[in-house]
């Protein structure tokens, strides 16, 4: 069984304070031009996406300089729905997870998809999944840090050791009812040289 990840793309949908505003529009049409076409204006982090560390630092990695392994493989969904809005995640929920897999965490906050009070990792839950070898930390949230922030904790904390986040994934409820099933996770960017992120089709396979 397939499951779609992903949010849909339309204009004027939310995005992180201060990014660009997404439009998508005829450029060509049959009537007039034989073909359609879509324009399409969007940020790197537009929908649901993921950051490369470049996203911090302009000497770490972009896009294109990780593995593919970083984007797809075996995943473990944390679950940590009916926190209260703007709650700390700790490390005490991802004592269970181990390297080789992508962490998802389900908030539940992709119901209330673009508010800005979701819960986000603390500082504490970013090393601890570092230390445990993990390099890919997937949300169903605005972001892995509170939004708006002035300090980006989790985000530095994974990006310097060259994990891939992916942000605003939706249906990982789903993907917790598969129970003990194994799940596949891909999180595929565009091809974007020397890029700080991507939008993604996310979608995982269930066993």
């Amino acid at each position: 069984m397939i499951i779609d990840l992903s949010a849909p793309i339309t204009t004027g949908m939310p995005v992180y304070p201060g990014d660009p505003e997404v439009t998508v529009e005829p450029a060509l049409t049959v009537p007039r031009d034989g073909v359609n076409v879509l324009g399409l204006h969007l940020g790197s982090h537009s929908g649901t996406h993921v950051d490369a560390p470049r996203h911090i630092d302009d000497a770490l990695p972009a896009l294109d300089e990780l593995p593919l392994e970083r984007f797809c493989g075996p995943a473990t969904v944390v679950d940590v729905r009916g926190l209260a809005p703007r709650s700390a995640i700790g490390p005490e929920a991802f004592e269970h997870v181990t390297a080789g897999t992508i962490v998802l965490v389900a908030t539940g906050w992709s119901a209330r998809f673009g508010r800005q009070d979701h819960p986000f990792l603390s500082a504490e839950a970013a090393a601890l999944l570092v230390g445990r070898g993990v390099r890919t930390v997937g949300i169903d949230a605005l972001s892995v840090d509170p939004t708006p922030a002035d300090a980006f904790p989790a985000h530095e904390t994974l990006l310097r050791a060259h994990a891939v986040v992916a942000e605003n994934l939706v249906g990982l409820d789903r993907l917790l009812e598969a129970g003990e099933r194994p799940i596949e996770v891909f999180l595929l960017p565009l091809r974007l040289p020397g890029a700080d992120g991507s939008p993604v089709r996310a979608v995982a396979r269930i066993g």
